[in-house]
């Protein structure tokens, strides 16, 4: 869509500029498409179309997940035993298919795939750790560079001056909103869980590598894993959702245009639900702008250096990793939605289940069904079973 509308109708950016963005937006944590047609904004208007190119791309799938978020809440029973019945099937189907898809993108020669298996298994079996994601991350990169047979070593260019400002001002908005978090926590402030909510989504915003279908397994252990784990006395006041809340935003977020990233409205909303309507229509803010943020301060600050950050094979080296630990992450992450379904102490209602991530990987893969046709369709299996 990007291709025929920006380059060969509008003629805004050149074929080889678009390119050129979408590979710099993998290298980048949060939402590569909103990136992407946010790099095109800059380049045609600088940074203030750019922030406006952002917010009319973010606005209508944002404001309608947030207004979802109202109604499911409203309505949580009969929909649960009606059109949503199977919604969580569709989420795992989903996923099952990123899941596959990125393996065959990531999963290129032996060292990416022991370091995805290793990622799944660590993922999963520390599910309710808090530091399994920045770490493994951080050590996917780090073992990639080991080796340079690879990607052999390039020729060294003298690189241009970098604004280091621009990078500190990343880190300082995550320090600040993180020190208001703790602080809001220990001193049990009485709106400390919206700054704990701000904390939460910038920090998802600047690890998710892999778009909107690793963010599911991130929020999953921050709000379901880790506040009902042992740990979980340190913190009694913690946002807690249910897993079937995560993944009814997840399912409904696939039958609307927009960034995949919107289901942060959804998230952002029902986490605040209990602290009144105000409060949660605040969260469906918080939502959007903390999860969206960190993607627009990289590509806006980072772009000007992306000339010279890609000189060096260590970038190159260290995303191989990278991505093959997210592909790790978002098998643990469908392990652990699929064990907890128990989907085979359900009788017929579990093979239903079943049934649905088939049918949902097989559409996906094999067919060119719009992804809310096939949403839709599930939809109608709740409200005829």
């Amino acid at each position: 869509m990007m291709l025929k509308s920006f380059v060969h109708k509008r003629r805004d950016i050149t074929e080889d500029e678009l390119m050129e963005y979408n590979s710099f937006c993998q290298l980048l944590p949060g939402a590569s498409s909103t990136q992407i047609v946010t790099l095109i904004g800059y380049k045609r208007g600088g940074v203030p179309l750019a922030v406006l190119t952002l917010l009319i791309w973010i606005f209508p799938a944002c404001s309608i997940m947030g207004i979802l978020s109202f109604f499911v809440v409203s309505h949580a029973v009969d929909l649960a035993n009606g059109p949503l019945k199977f919604i969580e099937s569709l989420a795992i189907g989903f996923l099952f298919y990123a899941a596959v898809r990125i393996f065959g993108i990531s999963i290129r020669n032996l060292i990416t795939f022991i370091l995805m298996v290793v990622s799944m298994l660590v993922t999963y079996l520390l599910f309710k750790t808090p530091w399994v994601f920045p770490v493994m991350i951080l050590l996917g990169g780090a073992i990639t560079n080991i080796s340079s047979k690879r990607i052999p070593e390039r020729e060294v260019i003298k690189p241009k001056h970098i604004r280091w400002t621009n990078i500190w001002l990343f880190v300082l908005i995550f320090a600040v909103a993180g020190i208001l978090s703790e602080t809001a926590r220990k001193n049990k402030w009485d709106d400390r869980h919206a700054f704990n909510l701000f904390e939460n989504f910038y920090r998802f915003g600047s690890f998710v590598f892999g778009g909107g279908d690793v963010l599911l397994p991130m929020m999953l252990d921050q709000y379901v894993a880790r506040p009902n784990s042992d740990n979980s006395i340190k913190n009694p006041g913690a946002i807690k959702l249910t897993k079937n809340d995560l993944l009814t935003g997840y399912g409904i977020v696939r039958a609307i245009p927009g960034p995949t990233f919107s289901v942060g409205s959804f998230v952002g909303g029902l986490a605040l639900k209990k602290e009144g309507k105000w409060m949660q229509a605040l969260g469906c803010v918080i939502g959007s702008v903390a999860l969206f943020l960190p993607s627009a301060l990289l590509v806006l600050f980072f772009f000007p250096v992306w000339t010279n950050l890609k000189k060096y094979v260590v970038v190159y080296r260290a995303m191989e990793g990278i991505n093959a630990v997210v592909a790790g992450f978002m098998w643990a992450a469908l392990l652990y939605l699929f064990t907890d379904l128990h989907p085979y102490s359900n009788g017929v209602l579990g093979w239903i289940n079943i049934s649905i991530i088939g049918l949902v990987f097989i559409l996906l893969r094999f067919t060119r069904l719009p992804a809310p046709v096939i949403v839709l369709t599930v939809l109608l299996l709740g409200l005829i079973f």
